[in-house]
């Protein structure tokens, strides 16, 4: 679900890469209009399909309070932006508009907290997928941390923080490696008890790998 959701998204970039400025247009830019629906539905079922990947990693124990908070936290704020629409601040302040924007930071920092929680690769349940979410989970917070110093240098210089910045690009970039941990963490998983050491494979170690409490 969190694929179709992704491909619903990608699919409106692509249409709408000659009439919109990817530089300065942020991804929220499509929910105005009439066509708005099909980016709310793109939205909605890739926080439907989030939540479901966090329930499948909680079922199987390999994610921890903490971790599916966080996750939860981004499918939340993923729904709060799908339902409620990009606002033009031009023409004032608007109810919507401002669910919408905090709606989109909690989605945006909630997932890399997830990410680098769950698959941190210091854990016993390592894998191929686990180092890959970990590495995008860092390159989202290295994405994150520039815009807020970004917005820092923008408040110093009495500057709006989306004038300091390429918004729309530097949105995308952080939506691709956002996405790209949220699949890997989708792959580990699908992948399930698949996913434990080769030492794992039976008896008390394996047991235990399985049984012990997870952060």
């Amino acid at each position: 679900m969190a694929g179709a959701g992704i491909a619903v998204i990608l699919g409106l970039e692509l249409a709408s890469f000659d009439e919109m400025d990817p530089f300065r247009r942020t991804i929220s830019q499509h929910g105005l209009g009439p066509g708005g629906w099909i980016f709310g539905l793109g939205v909605g079922l890739l926080a439907v399909g989030s939540a479901a990947i966090g329930v499948s990693l909680a079922r199987k124990r390999l994610a921890g309070v903490f971790g599916m908070i966080a996750l939860m936290g981004w499918s939340v704020g993923l729904l709060m932006t799908a339902w409620f629409e990009k606002h033009d601040w031009s023409v004032g302040p608007s109810l919507s508009g401002s669910i919408h924007r905090v709606g989109s930071f909690v989605a945006f920092l909630c997932l890399p907290l997830a990410v680098v929680i769950i698959a941190r690769p210091w854990r016993r349940e390592r894998s191929r997928a686990t180092l890959v979410a970990f590495a995008f989970g860092v390159c989202s917070v290295l994405w994150v941390a520039g815009i807020g110093t970004m917005m820092i240098v923008g408040a110093a210089e009495g500057l709006p923080w989306y004038r300091v910045m390429p918004l729309g690009l530097v949105e995308r970039g952080l939506a691709i490696s956002e996405v790209a941990a949220l699949l890997a963490l989708g792959v580990w998983a699908a992948a399930g008890d698949h996913s434990l050491p080769s030492g794992a494979g039976g008896g008390p170690v394996a047991a235990a790998n399985l049984t012990a409490p997870h952060v």
